[in-house]
């Protein structure tokens, strides 16, 4: 009830021109966010940097449904891993619940150097989704993420170009890996967050904002 409350006055606090951009990261500090797991996230010159093994920087604010999350990033090297979190279900206390139980949008041009397939490149649903296109730009150049949490669909555009629309229900391949996510609904709404894999897999974070879906 609280984290609904919460989430409500969030919305609130919009603009009533729906077109208006809320930002969960003030290119400051992490006010209203919170780490869990391995490593760390941190502000380096205005973007969220990270350090260390595999964690997740999660927005505290309450759970987000029926909007869209923009994301603004770019990878330290040619290619990097990392991964964005949406519609997990309880709040986070360690790195895996989320990976399990919610939705990686993923960040990775070239999951074959990890011996994966396209259902794990950028813009895809980690493991449920193949990408209608694959439009990745390599470090250091910047990417935009648009995320649509629309009641049961979750639709992402990477750079302008759609890469998946999905509705929950409709079938996903068996699972290949034990890091991969379980089969099964999400919730309409979730927490959301940022992951750091590793000091290998540096991606930094310049813009993360958030408006409520226009219907």
């Amino acid at each position: 009830m609280k984290n609904t409350l919460l989430f409500i006055a969030f919305l609130l606090s919009f603009s009533l021109n729906a077109q208006n951009w809320k930002p969960l990261f003030n290119g400051k500090d992490l006010t209203g966010w919170k780490h869990v797991g391995g490593g760390s996230r941190f502000v380096e010159n205005g973007l969220l940097a990270s350090k260390g093994g595999m964690g997740l920087l999660y927005w505290t604010g309450g759970k987000l449904g029926n909007c869209q999350i923009k994301v603004v990033y770019k990878m330290q090297k040619f290619n990097s891993n990392a991964g964005i979190f949406v519609k997990v279900p309880i709040e986070p206390k360690e790195e895996w619940m989320p990976v399990f139980y919610g939705y990686e949008v993923q960040i990775d041009n070239h999951p074959e150097t990890s011996g994966e397939d396209e259902y794990h490149i950028s813009g895809t649903l980690y493991a449920f989704t193949k990408p209608k296109s694959k439009p990745g730009k390599p470090g250091p150049e910047w990417n935009t993420m648009l995320i649509t949490l629309d009641g049961p669909r979750t639709i992402v555009h990477l750079n302008d170009e759609l890469v998946t629309d999905y509705r929950e229900g409709e079938p996903v391949p068996a699972r290949k890996f034990d890091f991969e996510p379980y089969p099964g609904r999400r919730p309409d709404s979730g927490y959301f967050g940022l992951q750091n894999h590793g000091d290998e897999d540096v991606v930094y974070f310049k813009e993360v904002s958030v408006r409520p879906l226009k219907k």
